[in-house]
């Protein structure tokens, strides 16, 4: 079905993708090599929990990423979870890109553990894909101690299936190896398209595999057979047209170079669900949070969006769109606040995300918003315009102090409290859930 032997030239094999294998969980078994002959998950351990990444030795129990920790308990009842470490996530991520850059600059990241490169710029060197593909495997085996899936194809949707087929896989309950490296050649496409479930495909989760099955569609090989107009009133024209188009093997995206994040936020699954004046405080703490993540970048947010999930389970979003950009806490948060008012109530909310977008250099930003401080805290320009002194340069040292000597190194005195400095929840704790008995999650006090 594809083949792993005769080097293709670049342009049978244009395109490579490489997936980390059990990212979050390996990085966690990197740092403490005592949990590799357990089975281990990373995620929310509590009964809201989610898993996000699962070792080899769990998924032979049948847990796999996105399940409830619930179910996954159920399923493996010796199954340790652990509630995940981004920061190390992170560095780890930008030492796989950086091998990535080393081979080709041309790469679009996928999150923190996937990646698209576009190998034809490499042809004056004579490059050939296969053994590219091989090299970059081992650089990251060998630098990183992670292993990696490599699928190489003529476009993204075959890459994609290629490096999926190329990592290690379960068969009666045993772990084995994947070819580490795999070629989908031209010939061989359709073959790979007729063995698929439609699940397999790029953008298909359960609410789209759902819609699907109403309308007998299982496989690639039925969606072939569906009218598009047709799919279009379940999936909508646009996820019509694309599941069509990868029915029949044509995917025309290209690798697109980002560099710069487009977004940050924070959200958080409470333990306990929240009302009233709980939630208002929620939106201050993710404000905290969001705040000096962007003082972190050296930039400043002309967006924010909020979501809001309640307990039966719908979401509402809303954002607004500044003529300036904001990077304080305060400003931060009352625009949330504004946002919060406008959502009509459903009930307890489940949890709570504000997102930070469309960035500015804090440089290149003219004016901060001014919410409900002092008059006097804001001196007046020539031109007439008000900007930050003194509150901006105290917050900038408190943020230096910190980030040399810890979060509870120096506080305000409305962060202090009856056992010291009461500290925000950090952007990425607990992403997946809140643990067994995390009050954390609900928000209380001054």
């Amino acid at each position: 079905m594809n083949s792993t032997s005769d080097d293709p030239s670049l342009d049978d094999a244009p395109i490579l993708h490489v997936d980390l294998d059990a990212f979050f969980a390996s990085v966690e078994m990197l740092d403490d090599p005592s949990l590799r002959a357990r089975p281990l998950a990373v995620g929310g351990s509590g009964e809201r929990g989610v898993v996000a990444s699962v070792n080899y030795e769990a998924r032979r129990y049948g847990v796999h990423s996105g399940m409830s920790s619930v179910v996954a308990r159920r399923r493996c009842p010796d199954l340790l979870i652990v509630p995940g470490h981004f920061e190390r996530y992170e560095a780890y991520s930008r030492d796989f890109h950086a091998v990535v850059n080393d081979l080709t600059p041309t790469y679009e990241p996928l999150g923190l553990d996937e990646v698209f490169a576009d190998l034809r710029g490499l042809a004056r060197l004579k490059v050939r894909p296969l053994t590219a593909a091989r090299a970059l495997r081992e650089r990251v085996r060998d630098e990183l101690h992670l292993e990696c899936g490599v699928g190489l194809a003529r476009n993204k949707l075959f890459a994609k299936l290629a490096s999926r087929r190329a990592k290690p896989f379960i068969e009666n309950g045993q772990v084995r190896e994947g070819p580490g490296v795999v070629w989908v050649s031209p010939a061989h496409e359709a073959a790979w398209l007729e063995e698929l479930p439609v699940r397999a495909l790029w953008g298909v989760g359960p609410a789209t595999e759902s819609k699907l099955g109403q309308l007998g569609v299982r496989s690639v090989r039925d969606l072939r057979r569906i009218d598009e107009a047709a799919l279009a009133r379940y999936v909508g024209s646009s996820m019509a047209a694309t599941l069509v188009g990868f029915s029949r093997g044509e995917d025309p995206r290209g690798v697109v170079v980002e560099r710069a994040a487009k977004s940050l936020g924070h959200d958080q699954t409470f333990a306990r669900s929240l009302t009233g004046a709980d939630v208002v405080r929620a939106v201050g703490h993710h404000a905290g949070v969001v705040s000096r993540a962007l003082r972190e970048r050296r930039v400043v947010a002309r967006t924010l969006s909020l979501l809001v999930r309640f307990d039966d389970l719908t979401s509402v979003t809303r954002s607004q769109t500044l003529s300036f950009g904001v990077d304080d806490t305060a400003a931060i948060a009352t625009l949330g606040e504004a946002l919060l008012e406008s959502i009509p109530s459903r009930g307890a909310v489940r949890l709570l995300g504000l997102y930070a977008s469309s960035f500015v250099a804090r440089e290149d930003n003219e004016v901060q918003l001014r919410f409900a401080w002092p008059e006097g805290d804001a001196a007046p320009r020539e031109d007439g315009r008000r900007h930050q002194i003194g509150l901006e340069a105290l917050r900038d040292a408190v943020d230096e102090v910190r980030a040399k000597f810890g979060v509870r190194a120096v506080a305000r005195a409305s962060e202090l409290g009856p056992e010291g400095v009461r500290v925000d929840r950090q952007r990425g704790d607990d992403p997946f859930g809140p643990r067994p008995g995390d009050d954390r999650g609900v928000v209380s006090g001054p």
